[in-house]
């Protein structure tokens, strides 16, 4: 027992603080985004962020604290486990009843009036999974294509399958994409991460042309000027909300986009929303602030005690920044438009807890640090 407590120390209190200030800045910024929508759908100003802090940010919060206090090696040893029953998650939003269905999308469940997003459990799930499993292999046997690439593929293959079928194919990206980073990390081929990337890309590509809302959303991103009042007005009015923000923006809660201009204020159009309010030197300073904690994530993952610890702290930071750069690079126009939500700031209840889940074992770990 002495031993287990000398190992432990304080934690990376400038990634705590890095990411309190993020997620406390996001509800904010969500409480000024969407009034007019929550009004305009429930007659209620506030419905977004009363439901972000119950749904969001309490169980987030719960999950953080937590979490950070159980040691990460618990996660390890139950890897296998919480993968099936994620899966069974992935599957059980199909099965009448208890399946939610918006839009054209199958990704929800709802229990007892409780909806829940599993496609954002796996993403936490899958990378406990992979790091745990790379961890058991030799970086040779990673390295090679019949023990290394070919059962990541069909590992990998499982997971984004069950997306594609919801479809939810703004998950399945970032999720392919962390796991790229995190198996690439744990020893993988060169070449084998560059032809899957390669084939990633042709695939997206291949998608966008099996349906004609991602080719047009790929038609957009390429020629925005295009159509401004059909498939081009979203990217076209995000464009107009953060061009007039300026440097120092129209002041807190004095968007005009947000009053049914620029579509999902709360959700993935949120960065336009802040930088039409903010301007561009506090948009500027978000984007510095999850250049930051990508930082200070990965100082954890260096100094971490084991490669289960880096791997999955490297998957949770890559996670995190592929994420918001793919958001915020859709507001400005350097990536297609994905529906995609903004870490920490958009309106997701599922998504926020998942995420402050996995950043407590990122805490418990660098609490274990090698000093």
């Amino acid at each position: 027992m002495k031993n287990l407590n000398r190992a432990y120390h304080k934690p990376d209190y400038k990634f705590i603080i890095t990411l309190a200030a993020i997620i406390v800045f996001g509800l904010i910024m969500l409480s000024s985004a969407s009034v007019a929508l929550g009004f305009d759908k429930f007659g209620d100003n506030y419905h977004y962020i009363k439901h972000q802090l119950l749904n969001g940010f309490l169980p987030g919060i719960f999950l953080l604290i937590i979490f950070s206090f159980i040691d990460y090696r618990f996660w390890r040893k139950q890897a296998l486990w919480l993968l099936i029953f994620s899966i069974v998650l992935l599957i059980a939003v199909f099965i009448p009843g208890i399946g939610a269905k918006y839009g054209s999308a199958s990704s929800w469940l709802d229990i007892f009036g409780f909806s829940f997003q599993p496609s954002e459990l796996v993403k936490l799930t899958f990378l406990i999974y992979l790091a745990a499993w790379l961890e058991n292999r030799e970086e040779k046997r990673v390295s090679h294509f019949q023990e290394g690439l070919l059962p990541f593929l069909i590992l990998l293959g499982i997971i984004a399958f069950l997306l594609f079928l919801q479809p939810d194919l703004g998950t399945m990206t970032i999720i392919v994409a962390f796991s790229l980073v995190v198996f690439y990390v744990g020893g993988a081929n060169l070449t084998h991460v560059i032809g899957l990337i390669t084939f990633a890309f042709l695939g997206i590509i291949g998608l966008a042309k099996l349906a004609p809302y991602r080719a047009a959303r790929l038609t957009t991103f390429l020629h925005p000027e295009l159509d401004p009042q059909g498939v081009g007005y979203h990217i076209n009015q995000a464009f107009l909300a953060i061009g007039s923000g300026g440097l120092f923006g129209r002041g807190f809660g004095m968007s005009r986009q947000k009053f049914q201009y620029l579509p999902e204020v709360a959700g993935d159009s949120i960065f336009a929303i802040i930088a039409e309010e903010m301007g561009l030197f506090v948009s500027s300073l978000l984007v510095v602030a999850y250049a930051y904690l990508t930082f200070r994530g990965f100082k954890i993952a260096q100094a971490a005690p084991d490669k289960f610890a880096k791997l999955f702290t490297v998957g949770v930071v890559s996670w995190i920044i592929i994420q918001a750069f793919v958001n915020i690079g859709a507001m400005v126009g350097l990536t297609p438009l994905t529906g995609v939500p903004l870490p920490f700031v958009s309106y997701g209840g599922t998504a926020l807890a998942m995420l402050m889940g996995a950043c407590g074992i990122v805490i418990n770990i660098s609490r274990q640090t090698r000093t």
